[in-house]
């Protein structure tokens, strides 16, 4: 267990899009068919189950993640607190699943897609390959952030509007704009806007601090207007056919 859990780790390291990598990102795919198919079949009672269990996976997840930051010394005011996008709609995610509330699926939506996608295509694992609890947590929390907006918007019958992808873009530069303070004030680089992360990611094929900001702010409003695409294709249709 001590391997499990522990800070050294002497096995491989995560491998982009490794055998493991492939397998857990086929899995989560798998697992959000499942859920919506079980979700469409079932009472409102079973829905509302299946809402709580997707929302008590994401608060232990993260539980366990800050406990195990505790216990191998890396947690920290400058990399641990809830102020990056994935952090965020853990919380955000599980309120959303509980309460029902649209307000939150519209930043779930966009964002939470989004940033969660992201993070699972190129996650922040570091050395922490299979079977370390690090490479099971990292996949498990981003992939229930997905399967929770996936879920609300498939099988609950919420959608955004055209209002909620303004509300996001507005909503999302404001917490930029506070991040960015903190961020300044404690040495912090929440959201990744103080530098790039030192893993790979995406950020690593855009120019170098501030411009890269820019193309994430553009990138953000393209993969937002490709998330809204189906509804305004239902939408276009729904209209020919009136």
């Amino acid at each position: 267990m001590e391997g499990f859990f522990g800070r050294d780790w002497n096995g491989a390291a995560f491998e982009l899009f490794g055998m493991y990598h492939l397998i857990a990102l086929g899995l989560i795919f798998l697992a959000n068919i499942v859920l919506v198919a079980v979700g469409r079949r079932t009472s409102e009672r079973g829905r509302k189950l299946i809402r709580w269990g997707l929302a008590a996976i994401l608060l232990i997840d993260e539980l366990f993640w800050h406990l195990w930051n505790i216990r191998t010394g890396f947690w920290s005011l400058q990399t641990t607190l809830p102020f990056h996008l994935c952090s965020v709609f853990v919380f955000l995610s599980a309120y959303m699943l509980v309460k029902k509330s649209y307000s939150v699926y519209e930043f779930a939506y966009f964002l939470g897609i989004a940033g969660a996608t992201q993070a699972l295509l190129t996650p922040d694992a570091g050395k922490y390959g299979f079977p370390h609890f690090r490479s099971f947590q990292v996949m498990l929390s981003h992939g229930t952030i997905v399967t929770a907006a996936v879920y609300m918007t498939l099988v609950e019958g919420f959608r955004p509007t055209w209002q909620s992808l303004r509300r996001v873009l507005i909503g999302g530069n404001v917490y930029m704009v506070f991040i960015f303070v903190l961020n300044l004030a404690i040495g912090s680089n929440y959201l990744f806007i103080a530098h790039k992360p030192e893993t790979a990611s995406l950020m690593d094929v855009l120019p170098g601090w501030p411009v890269y900001i820019l193309f994430l702010e553009l990138i953000a409003v393209v993969v937002s207007l490709l998330l809204y695409l189906p509804f305004q294709i239902s939408d276009w249709r729904k209209k020919k056919v009136a």
